[in-house]
């Protein structure tokens, strides 16, 4: 396989620690020779990291853009409502393109996306990483092997982590529908991508109920100060207090959260970041809108129905599912990686203990990015697992359920 070259547009920590990652760990199959990143810091630690060119080292995407085509593909990484412009650029441009989910809050965004890559013969991916999960992979052999007959209805978990949700939906750059985009579509399309695929129909209604009931001034402690640093004396008893929290939690070196506090991840430097910075804030004092908890209800047109649950209050940021069907039923927690299949006629229980790589969503990240590569090899000729026309199905239930859970539980038709 030939050596696939990109550039990338938008070097956080998605696009550069996890994406871009992938060319340091696999050299001979992917090379990044661009990059367009406002944040000079972090532009420089890009380009020193990758040998990039100063004159292919930009810190706008429309100056990269604009450049003659440099590179066989573009990852666009920029926040959820900056997707559009950079992929439409792009695709004239001649450029394949991984595209951060979600494409975009805009149900004409969308479409628009999914056309132009089509006009242009150019490869549009989402990274919806769970379709290529182990986990999910093999629920879904063992959904068609007709295991537990036909499929009825399914229960599905995400518990995003009282960590996370403090650090991304809070404190960080998606707790703002306006900034960003509806938490049950920036979090949890990757859900309703994988529920859709397991199901194999299309949605017909959807329901929803949730709130910000949390995270909100109505629940800081009297007296608490607007920052962790200014003499909180509730420190002791809240898990949300900044420098314990970034310092010495275990998930915010191994899963990069101290990295998007500061580049620099030395005490002293996270230290100085959290006396000024958005993730020093008290996170009851925080400006914040998107909402901590959300249930769905999702019927499709085969008669399957789901209930689907995101939940910040839980210690675990894992996905555990409950598939139910005529003849038996599969029980799996994606992050433990074991799958119980439960046979209704002979009363057996199978367990199966999945080995997966030790990276990003139980190795579903380096997957993807291996099999997006391999597509850009072939100049986009092969099966793409992510294509965006099946990505824009998992993004309109996703609006559907916010517009549900906006007015009070109404069933939205699709």
């Amino acid at each position: 396989m030939r050596q696939v070259t990109a550039i990338l547009i938008g070097a956080g920590q998605r696009g550069a620690d996890v994406y871009a990652g992938y060319a340091l760990n696999f050299p001979n199959e992917f090379k990044i020779v661009g990059v367009a990143e406002p944040r000079e810091e972090r532009l420089q630690e890009f380009q020193v990291l990758h040998h990039i060119p100063e004159e292919h080292c930009f810190h706008d995407y429309r100056e990269i853009l604009s450049q003659p085509k440099m590179a066989d593909c573009a990852m666009i990484c920029t926040q959820d409502n900056m997707h559009f412009l950079p992929v439409k650029m792009a695709a004239e441009k001649g450029y394949h393109i991984l595209c951060e989910k979600p494409m975009s809050s805009d149900p004409e965004e969308l479409r628009a996306m999914g056309e132009i890559a089509r006009a242009h013969d150019r490869v549009l991916s989402i990274c919806h990483v769970l379709r290529y999960s182990p986990f999910f992979m093999e629920i879904k052999k063992l959904l068609e092997s007709g295991r537990i007959g036909d499929l009825v209805s399914i229960q599905h978990i995400e518990s995003v982590g009282y960590w996370h949700m403090a650090h991304s939906f809070v404190r960080g750059n998606w707790n703002s529908k306006e900034r960003s985009s509806a938490i049950i579509l920036q979090k949890c399309c990757h859900d309703m991508d994988i529920l859709s695929w397991l199901v194999g129909s299309d949605c017909r209604r959807v329901s929803s109920f949730g709130n910000l009931s949390h995270f909100n001034k109505e629940h800081a402690p009297e007296g608490a100060p607007k920052r962790c640093l200014d003499g909180c004396d509730f420190r002791d008893a809240c898990p949300f207090y900044a420098p314990r929290f970034y310092l010495e939690h275990p998930k915010a070196m191994t899963d990069g959260f101290a990295r998007v506090v500061s580049a620099d991840t030395s005490r002293e430097a996270l230290l100085a970041e959290l006396e000024t910075g958005p993730y020093g804030r008290c996170v009851y004092h925080c400006d914040n809108d998107v909402v901590d908890h959300q249930v769905v209800n999702l019927e499709y047109n085969n008669g399957v129905t789901v209930n689907f649950t995101m939940s910040a209050f839980t210690k675990n940021c894992e996905r555990v599912i409950d598939l139910m069907g005529s003849k038996g039923q599969i029980r799996g927690n994606m992050e433990e990686n074991i799958i119980e299949v439960l046979d209704f006629v002979s009363g057996n229980k199978e367990v199966i203990h999945l080995h997966v790589p030790d990276s990003g969503h139980s190795g579903s990240d380096v997957t993807m990015m291996r099999e997006f590569v391999k597509l850009i090899a072939l100049d986009g000729k092969g099966d793409n697992r992510n294509d965006a026309n099946q990505a824009i199905a998992s993004h309109l239930i996703a609006l559907a359920a916010e517009e549900s859970r906006v007015n009070k539980g109404k069933v939205v038709e699709l």
